[in-house]
């Protein structure tokens, strides 16, 4: 009884996929997109149903940026102006049924890094322990950090100047990252 209820399965499945039938995600480039569908184009997909790698360091080959189409030749910026945009690889979360290509290029993700240099603990350090150089060992600037605790900031005048080209947006991270933002 057992073997004729496979028996039985085995004869449906065989029937479904010869006649047409598909199990699994199959694209199909000859289909063409019905809006009316509960099927939503995978491109259009917001990021929570996505799993988009990192931008692409080319770091700073426009050659390559303009054969690929993507990838990150500059990092950072003052202004969003300024902030370079690039399309990243995206990839739909594996149980989400949608229509099209299951991986393709999203575009409009900045190109910036954080690496943990927050602007607001970098001023208070150095406004406490400025006079020995702690803000400029935070942010990378080791050999300046070290003249600087040497000379006790400078008799505080280099201690004054830090706080002051920290506060203007002169005294940056040293690996070229943007200050983490607080959410």
């Amino acid at each position: 009884m057992m073997s004729s209820g496979i028996f039985v399965l085995l004869i449906f499945v065989w029937f479904s996929i010869s006649i047409g039938g598909t199990s699994g995600n199959v694209t199909c480039d000859e289909c063409e997109y019905n809006p009316l569908s509960p099927l939503v184009m995978c491109k259009n997909l917001p990021l929570d149903f996505l799993n988009c790698s990192e931008p692409l360091d080319l770091g700073g080959n426009e050659t390559k940026r303009k054969e690929l189409g993507y990838g990150c030749t500059k990092y950072g910026g003052e202004r969003y102006e300024d902030v370079q945009k690039t399309g990243v690889v995206c990839d739909v979360l594996p149980d989400i049924e949608c229509f099209g290509n299951k991986t393709f290029i999203r575009e409009g993700f900045p190109c910036i890094k954080y690496n943990g240099h927050y602007f607001v603990t970098t001023l208070i350090y150095s406004v406490l322990l400025g006079f020995l150089g702690m803000d400029r060992f935070c942010l990378g600037h080791t050999g300046t950090a070290v003249g600087k605790l040497l000379t006790l900031g400078g008799v505080g005048i280099w201690w004054i100047v830090d706080i002051i080209l920290l506060v203007n947006g002169i005294l940056l991270p040293e690996d070229g990252s943007n200050w983490v933002p607080y959410y």
